[in-house]
């Protein structure tokens, strides 16, 4: 499964309760506002072993983290090896 979080207006206990859902073998995502996730709860998304952020949005918002980043191309990949997508 892919899990997708476009939104930076999570709070703490929300998305930590929404990522004790995602499995070993599933990926997270973080793109649009979501990559400000990265910065505001970096601790949360540290353990998990597939999380990425889309590397234009991080760049147009000028932050620096220490998650790995992937393309738009890489994205497409994500979401042909893990499916369903459940975007948050």
């Amino acid at each position: 499964m892919l899990y997708t979080f476009a939104n930076a207006q999570y709070d703490r206990q929300t998305l930590a309760t929404l990522l004790t859902q995602v499995k070993e073998n599933d990926a997270v995502l973080l793109w649009q506002d979501g990559v400000l996730q990265a910065v505001k709860n970096p601790q949360l998304f540290a353990h998990l072993k597939q999380c990425y952020l889309l590397e234009n949005d991080v760049k147009a918002r000028g932050i620096q983290t220490d998650l790995p980043t992937i393309s738009l191309a890489e994205f497409v990949h994500l979401t042909e090896d893990f499916f369903p997508q459940v975007a948050l």
